[in-house]
């Protein structure tokens, strides 16, 4: 028997900017029209001063805006947001209007442009805040227009900071991470982390790559998607990763082609393994990853010294750049590293890593205060 075939809706969407085939699905809160109850609500409200200027302008640019939205929608997009923000910011300074008043905004804007989404009270409080933590107009359209707006909504509701703001943007464009991806990087604080580790890159590697691979590396690596527990082994933590190497990729960073778990080398007819291999497509090297779940120690250095060496001899091509090593230990004792890796001759890096997020792992008891907790039973 045929199956019926789902009517597909064709229907402009400015958030993902372009018409779009997709399926019906249920209105967010955000999204939806208002109800009637709202409009009546709204019709009752007194105009304040200056209201029926400030709607006519919004929509005489929303009309313009969408003229152009076909050249370069979501960059219109934006700085139309941007724009009616900032006319509701001012009004609201100058005016004292109130919530009230955005709400039967969305009303009147929802009725003008019934087709259009992102009209609600909740996404024009966002506007506003939007253009309230942009107020340079040159930021937006160089940063926060080049990516989505419920990209921009994320960073403005999760980064306070305007330095990090605008780094979450920037990188956001260079890596071109998901919603999803964005959220992600922003909970595990990888601003404070990126560039973090501890490397002897400066002194082991040309200025213009040593900058690159210390912006490559972070302390502390966030593996909480992993699920596991604090007492774990090597092997678990290798299998773990592997077992998400989509994660683990995100984790490390644009750039990261993965080539082989326990990877196998001969030197002297003896067998030794590496725990990850990868080539970093962007510095031309490989990376050797060696996993520790103890306090890093000074011979984890000549270990890994030892395997830049005979990866260089017998997996670097001519044109690769020097191979790096980066060490993951479950902790380290910065001046104990700083002491390894001085006279090293091999580039590498040193850190940390967690695998329980940061909140779980606060409400914890440490072994310490178990063992007291035992012993006063």
């Amino acid at each position: 028997m045929a199956r019926r075939k789902t009517k597909v809706k064709r229907s402009f969407d400015p958030i993902m900017g372009m018409a779009s085939k997709r399926k019906p699905t249920a209105k967010t809160k955000a999204q939806r029209p208002p109800r009637k109850a709202e409009v009546a609500i709204a019709n009752d409200l007194p105009l304040p001063s200056g209201y029926l200027e400030v709607l006519e302008v919004i929509k005489k640019r929303v009309h313009e805006a969408r003229i152009r939205a076909s050249l370069s929608v979501n960059r219109e997009l934006i700085i139309l947001y941007w724009e009616i923000g900032h006319l509701i910011l001012q009004r609201q300074e100058i005016e004292g209007w109130g919530a009230k008043v955005i709400d039967r905004l969305s009303v009147d804007l929802n009725r003008e442009f019934p087709d259009q989404k992102g009209f609600s009270a909740r996404n024009l409080k966002y506007m506003r805040k939007f253009a309230e933590n942009y107020p340079d107009m040159e930021i937006v359209q160089q940063a926060a227009a080049q990516i989505p707006w419920f990209h921009n909504c994320a960073i403005l509701d999760k980064v306070q900071d305007a330095v990090q703001r605008e780094w979450y943007i920037r990188a956001t464009i260079e890596y071109g991470w998901s919603r999803a991806v964005l959220i992600h990087q922003i909970d595990s604080d990888l601003y404070s982390r990126q560039g973090r580790a501890l490397t002897n890159f400066q002194t082991t590697l040309p200025a213009p790559q040593s900058e690159l691979a210390q912006q490559l590396v972070k302390d502390p690596y966030s593996f909480e998607f992993l699920g596991l527990g604090p007492d774990i082994s090597e092997r678990q933590l290798e299998a773990s990763l592997i077992g998400r190497l989509k994660d683990f990729l995100i984790e490390l960073g644009k750039g990261f082609a993965f080539v082989g778990q326990q990877y196998h080398l001969d030197v002297g007819d003896e067998d030794y393994y590496l725990d990850l291999l990868f080539y970093h497509l962007h510095l031309r090297c490989y990376v050797v990853i060696d996993l520790k779940v103890v306090p890093f120690k000074p011979e984890f250095a000549g270990k890994m010294n030892f395997y830049l060496s005979a990866v260089d001899d017998q997996l670097r091509h001519h044109n690769d750049q020097p191979s790096i090593g980066l060490i993951l230990c479950k902790e380290r004792n910065r001046l104990v590293v700083e002491y390894a890796l001085r006279d090293t001759t091999r580039p590498m890096g040193v850190a940390t890593y967690r695998v329980l997020p940061r909140k779980l792992k606060r409400e914890l008891p440490t072994a310490r205060q178990i063992e007291k907790g035992i012993g006063k039973t």
